[in-house]
């Protein structure tokens, strides 16, 4: 029963005061034909001006997406840039870092790898040189084996007993006599 109400309440037309005193054009039905084809004249002309502006739209789509492709392309390069310039500073500063740290260490790499780079240079792209050397003096003093040897000199190469004939117990006298003595047996074995 709930059912019917609501069908038979949707099915009236409702009917709203109206603000003016026209009369309804559906009630007559030649002004209600009348009002049809002023509305199908009328969509008609929307339709007809949606279709000439329909390639505009279009057009107005591709250079939006135009514009946004060159936006994201300009970014790319931005973004590219950004990181080649930053590459550089690295590089720059490393650099810097393994020239200070020569004169103090066997290996300047290891200090370059010790350190933080980026902590050395300012938003202007400046190397503070002074905190690298305070800083490479501070790792000196924590990894003193990272130093280079107190003697400059040339190294002289220490002797090592084991190499040579000598090292496996078959070493053969240099005493004429021995030889001799080598030979004659080795001649008597032989007949």
């Amino acid at each position: 029963m709930p059912e019917e109400t609501e069908t038979e309440q949707t099915e009236q037309p409702q009917t709203a005061p109206e603000a003016d005193s026209r009369p309804d054009p559906w009630a007559d039905p030649e002004t209600a034909r009348r009002e049809i084809e002023k509305l199908r004249k009328e969509s008609a002309k929307y339709r007809t001006s949606a279709k000439e502006l329909e390639p505009l739209a279009a057009k107005a789509r591709e250079l939006e997406e135009a514009q946004k492709s060159e936006q994201e392309r300009l970014s790319e390069q931005l973004t590219a840039a950004e990181e080649r310039a930053a590459k550089a500073v690295r590089t720059a500063v490393a650099s810097k870092v393994e020239a200070l740290a020569s004169a103090d260490f066997a290996d300047p790499e290891d200090a370059a790898g010790a350190l933080d780079l980026a902590a050395y240079v300012d938003d202007d792209g400046v190397i503070d040189t002074d905190a690298i050397r305070a800083d490479l003096a501070a790792l000196l003093k924590r990894k003193p084996h990272w130093g280079k040897p107190s003697d400059t000199g040339p190294r002289r190469p220490a002797p090592d007993r084991t190499q040579g004939s000598s090292g496996n117990g078959n070493r053969t006298s240099s005493d004429p006599g021995d030889i001799f003595a080598g030979l004659m047996q080795q001649a008597l074995k032989g007949h």
